[in-house]
């Protein structure tokens, strides 16, 4: 009786627990170093994995970097090999937390939340903080978010022969849904 009862409290508790976080596999992110007048440089994740503890507002982020594509194949190839030095560098992580998050005050229409946590991205971390807007659809969670950081804050090397056509200011958009 007493082990019927301990594996019944286990497995409640185990339900309970993973009610708590949210997660998807499928989130996207955007990242954008383009200067006017020269070609778009602009790179597309949809494979990130994004998770959010409901009862803390705890948010984690992982995204493998060979994962972006752009839309010319040598923009791709330089951004693995000579910027982001994906095979010394192969994920950026990012580990939060959404300031005053209630998620049973979510509703349909977005709520501007700030988001303080640190960025892991090309060897280096530092900490940021972003401006969010977080929806509630039934059991899903929209997390979107648009923010900036610097290349040369991460160690990220944009060589003199091309700084003219690359943004040392990068431009990154995150869309998170999660059920």
């Amino acid at each position: 009786m007493k082990k019927i009862l301990l594996i019944t409290m286990l497995l409640v508790s185990l339900i309970v627990f993973s009610q708590e976080k949210l997660i998807t596999k499928t989130a996207t992110i955007s990242v954008e170093a383009s200067v006017p007048s020269f070609q778009p440089v602009k790179g597309t994740n949809t494979n990130v994995t994004f998770v959010l503890n409901r009862r803390t507002g705890e948010i984690a982020s992982l995204a493998m970097m060979k994962g972006f594509r752009f839309e010319i194949a040598l923009m791709e190839e330089h951004f693995n090999e000579n910027y982001m030095e994906t095979n010394t560098y192969p994920k950026a992580v990012f580990r939060g937390q959404i300031q005053d998050f209630d998620a049973n005050s979510l509703t349909e229409g977005y709520k501007d939340f700030i988001i303080k946590g640190k960025l892991e991205l090309h060897g280096k971390t530092k900490d940021v903080i972003v401006n969010a807007k977080i929806t509630k659809s039934g059991p899903r969670i929209t997390i979107l978010t648009d923010f900036s950081v610097n290349a040369d804050d991460y160690g990220i090397p944009i060589p003199a022969l091309i700084k003219y056509k690359l943004d040392n200011k990068v431009n990154i958009q995150i869309i998170a849904v999660l059920k």
